[in-house]
Parts: C-alpha cells; structure tokens; sequence
C-alpha cells in the first residue's frame, strides 16, 4: 500500500488498493488495533479541533483507518458528525496538496507521497472543465463551478459577483484549491452514514460509544440558549466589539463570528440588527449570509471554526488560560456556562433585556 494512499485515501487508487488487497474491515477491526486506534483518533480529532490527527507512520495502518473511520461515522449516525468530518478530512487534504503543490524540490519517485496537480484535476473529472490562462489565472466552466461554489462561504462565491465570460468562470490558484477542497468534502461525506454489519458494529462498541460521550460533552446536537456576551471566548468578544463599533470584518471574520452567535442561539433577526451600525450595511444580504450558515437557505448548517482556524485567520487574540486548554470557541463558551453561577447567568439575562428595553 502507497504512502500516497495513505495520506490522500479519498482517491480511487487508495480504495483499488485496499480492494485488491482483499482487505476483510471485518477482520481489521477484530485483529489490528493500531488501525482502530487510528480511526477513532480521525473521528475524535475532527470533533476537537478539525483535524484528522497526526498520521500513523505505518502506511497500511494509516490507510486502512480512514474505511474504519467511516464505519465508526456511520455507526454514530450524527449529521453533525458526518459534517465535521467530511470538512476535517477535506480541510487536512487542503492543506496536504496546497503543500504538495508548492514544494517543488521533491524528486519523485514510486513511493512519492505528493500529488500532482492534474492528477487531482483527473480525480474529479475537472481537467476538461478548468483551463489555465496564465499566471495564477484560471477559468472553470459555469455548471461545474456552480455545485462546488455552493459550499463556500462569502459574497465573493456568488455567481452574481464573477465575471462570466463565455460560460466561464474566472478564478486564481487560491480559489481553485478551495474549489478542489469542497469536491474533496463532498466526496468524503457522500453515502455516510452507511448500514455497517452487526459484527463490525459490535467490535467497534466501545469505541463507538467514546465517540459518542465526546459528542454529548461538546453538546453539537443541540442549540445553546443562552446568549452572555461577557462569558464569549476573547476571540468573540472582540468580533463582537469591532462589529457593535461599526468596524468593516473580513469575510473570514465575518463567517467567525456570524456563526457563532447562530450556534448559540441567536435569532436571524438578531443577528441582522447586530450589523446594522455596519459602513455599507445591506439588510437582504446579510439576512441571506445568516441564514445560509445557519442551514435555512443551504443543505449544510455551518459550525464556528476551531481555534486552531482562528489562529490561521489571525482571529485568535486576547488568548486566557482557558483557551490553552480548549480547542474550540463554542467548548470554551460551553466551559464558561457550565462554570457559572444560576443566580449569574439570571442577572446577565436581565442586565441583556434591560439594555435592550433601554434601546
């Protein structure tokens, strides 16, 4: 098994090759338990900070785990999970073939881990539909673009603000990698979850249900209600403040913040109110991007980034002990609201509704 497989097992090469190796999951999951502690580590990872883990040194090891992951997802049956996932396994292999593609100096070879830019083109049946114009210039045909674009968040995505020229669409490198990232999810989360054997199910119980006590400590499955600003992780608190200063966010930001506070319980409503002391302030627009993320105009309802995306955007400012520990904004509001107080979180409600009358 290559180490291309392993660090790319969405391909259809990496699944060929375990069908040829005439892999038994059954046998897998009852006999190799470094595979099983791998797979529960993708899942787990991609809850706790969207990533997938470090990878398994042992190729074999570290390709077999990405099916048994699978069947772990399918077995949980959470749409929330299914989500994270895809987007945790699409994210690693964006930033996977982003370096593969800058790093030239590698010489390759048969046991070569990096992948070619038309062979990821090829894998999607893309390079008849993406043409190359020049320099970090590329067009991608319109009804190609359309279904992968859908995924991507930011008025910049909206057909409506592209150009199209002759039934195609302009883009540069950056987007087309974002582009080949949604594919990549999308191809990731078709047909999860899936009716997994009872004897594999039942193999994999206990790691099943470790999965499962992480899911209820986040508490994804359901909305939090209760909306105390002075409680916000620091990152928040400071969108929130540029945003009630009337500051101009970028669309990263913009997505951060938006999201969480739909995650948290806020109403559409509220959240457009929020924006409205915005320079360039558009009702229907921002109603539309608020109820995208929330999954009222989208088939995908859009969580907060993890931290360690924060960070990437440099959204993560004012870190506190408590962000050292946490690897995600909504586990530290969570943290925050179990830690406080009844009679606190009353009299923050109050102070909330108070000023609210006060407008």
């Amino acid at each position: 098994m290559q180490r291309l497989h392993a660090r790319y097992p969405f391909l259809e090469a990496a699944r060929e090759s375990v069908a040829t190796a005439a892999v038994d999951l059954a046998v897998v999951v009852e006999e190799d338990q470094a595979v099983v502690d791998r797979a529960r580590e993708r899942v787990l990872s991609a809850l706790g900070d969207g990533t997938i883990g470090e990878p398994h040194r042992d190729a074999r090891t570290e390709l077999l785990s990405y099916p048994v992951a699978r069947v772990l997802v399918s077995v949980v049956d959470e749409r929330v999970l299914v989500r994270r996932y895809a987007r945790a396994e699409a994210e690693t292999a964006h930033e996977r073939f982003v370096a593969d593609l800058e790093d030239t100096t590698e010489l390759k070879s048969v046991e070569s881990t990096a992948l070619e830019f038309s062979d990821l083109l090829a894998e999607f049946d893309l390079e008849s539909a993406v043409y190359e114009r020049g320099d970090d210039e590329y067009r991608i045909e319109v009804g190609t673009y359309l279904p992968l674009a859908a995924g991507c968040w930011g008025d910049e995505w909206r057909l409506v603000n592209r150009p199209l020229v002759d039934g195609e669409v302009p883009v540069d490198e950056g987007d087309l990698h974002a582009l080949l990232r949604e594919a990549i999810k999308s191809r990731i989360e078709d047909g999860l979850p899936f009716d997994v054997p009872d004897a594999i199910a039942d193999e994999l119980e206990d790691d099943v249900a470790e999965i499962r006590d992480v899911l209820a400590d986040l508490d994804l499955t359901r909305e939090i209600d209760t909306v105390v600003p002075d409680l916000f992780p620091p990152c928040m608190k400071a969108l929130l403040d540029d945003v009630q200063k009337g500051e101009h966010l970028p669309h990263h930001s913009r997505f951060a913040i938006t999201s969480f506070l739909t995650s948290i319980g806020m109403s559409t409503d509220e959240i457009v109110d929020l924006y409205r002391v915005n320079a360039g302030f558009g009702e229907d627009m921002t109603r539309y991007q608020t109820d995208h993320i929330r999954g009222e105009t989208s088939p995908t309802e859009y969580s907060p980034p993890s931290c360690a995306t924060m960070q990437s955007y440099g959204d993560c400012v004012n870190k506190d002990d408590l962000c050292e520990r946490i690897p995600h904004p909504m586990a530290y509001y969570e943290e925050r609201i179990d830690d406080a107080e009844d009679d606190d979180l009353e009299d923050w409600r109050e102070r909330d509704e108070e000023a609210t009358s006060a407008e």
